[in-house]
């Protein structure tokens, strides 16, 4: 008679440690979904919240940074509606922030294990003690108004660090983790950016750096979206080469119409504070040249849904989508220039701007699928 061997089971945790990494996800479940979801319509959301803060001329809402005055870490009476306006925006950024670290922190649970989690954990820290040391030298050295940008950088620059380590040191999928760091990193950045633009008194390069960052981490944000949704390994092409260029070359199109705008707004009325005078490029010449890639973008657009279409491709679909979003921008960006820009207008051209590149990345991600 043969003995039965009870199955080996695995015990139950018992310190609250053990507990916790047990809660964690080990997959792509419900919780990354939703994080990873929250964290695209946050990116989405700031650049509506910054482009309150420009347009309604609150950019110098709060005087100070990170602090609102120099007394005050939240907006005093005396600055009325543009410093609660400000203020928002720098609630919304601390929110970014917390989501892009869950996400990443779930991801490199789901990929690394307990090991990638808790290294990250003692870099954060690592983080924080090289930042406050930079914060204290510059405070003691009488730079007050470089304590805080000394911070952002030394905790950027410990993020960094700890992304390519823990990168090089994953041996699961390296997709997700590495575009999950990016995120938290250009979180980081742009926090840093941020506190630059307060402190150059609005200067328009740099304000209309910080958005096309922001645009960036829309695009960025948007394919994890895509990516926790397929498996790992190898990815083979959806559509004839021909397709692929042509759509990498709309992609061109697309960011010379973003940066063109972003010149264009750099130069207009709205500067963000009434006291900031634009200069530079003239405005009224920027708004032409703005629109001849745009209706480039819009052709090439047109040309690759048709072919799609015909071809039956797999990303037909997601370029109707783009059809529609460009489409928007084109009668949103006609209308605005027409009205003498009103500040309403130019607010949904900033997010319709951020929706067609997400849509964009999705196109181009789509354009390949895993083996098998």
């Amino acid at each position: 008679m043969t003995d039965i061997v009870a199955p080996e089971t695995t015990p139950a945790p018992t310190g609250w440690r053990d507990r916790f990494f047990a809660w964690l996800p080990t997959e792509v479940d419900a919780r990354v979904r939703a994080f990873a979801w929250l964290s695209f319509i946050f990116e989405v959301f700031i650049i509506g919240t910054g482009g309150a803060v420009r347009l309604t001329g609150s950019g110098l809402g709060c005087s100070e940074w990170p602090l609102c005055t120099p007394e005050s870490l939240v907006p005093t009476p005396e600055q009325g509606i543009h410093g609660i306006i400000e203020f928002g925006n720098r609630t919304i950024t601390g929110v970014v922030g917390i989501l892009a670290i869950v996400v990443l922190l779930f991801t490199l649970h789901i990929v690394g294990g307990r090991r990638a989690f808790t290294t990250t954990l003692w870099f954060a820290l690592g983080g924080i003690g090289t930042g406050g040391v930079l914060y204290a030298i510059a405070a003691v050295a009488g730079h007050d108004d470089l304590a805080f940008p000394a911070f952002a950088a030394g905790l950027l620059l410990v993020a960094v660090i700890a992304a390519v380590q823990s990168v090089r040191t994953i041996t699961g999928r390296r997709d997700l983790p590495v575009l999950a760091w990016v995120v938290l990193v250009g979180v980081i950045a742009q926090a840093f950016v941020g506190g630059i633009t307060v402190l150059t008194g609005l200067n328009p390069l740099i304000v209309g750096f910080h958005y096309a960052a922001s645009l960036a981490l829309v695009c960025v944000t948007t394919a994890y979206l895509v990516r926790m949704g397929e498996d790992a390994g190898p990815r083979e092409s959806t559509a004839p080469k021909w397709f692929m260029i042509l759509s990498h070359v709309t992609g061109l199109a697309l960011a010379m119409t973003i940066f063109v705008g972003v010149l264009t707004t750099g130069s207009g009325p709205h500067s963000g504070d009434a006291n900031v005078i634009r200069t530079g490029f003239d405005a009224s010449v920027l708004a032409h040249v703005h629109s001849w890639p745009g209706y480039i973008l819009t052709g090439l657009v047109l040309v690759l849904t048709v072919a799609a279409w015909i071809l039956r491709l797999p990303v037909r679909s997601w370029l109707l989508v783009l059809v529609v979003a460009i489409s928007a921008q084109v009668i949103v960006g006609v209308w605005q220039a027409r009205e003498g820009l009103p500040a309403l207008l130019v607010g949904i051209h900033m997010v319709l701007a951020a929706l067609a590149a997400a849509t964009y990345t999705v196109v181009v991600l789509k354009l390949k699928r895993p083996v098998g």
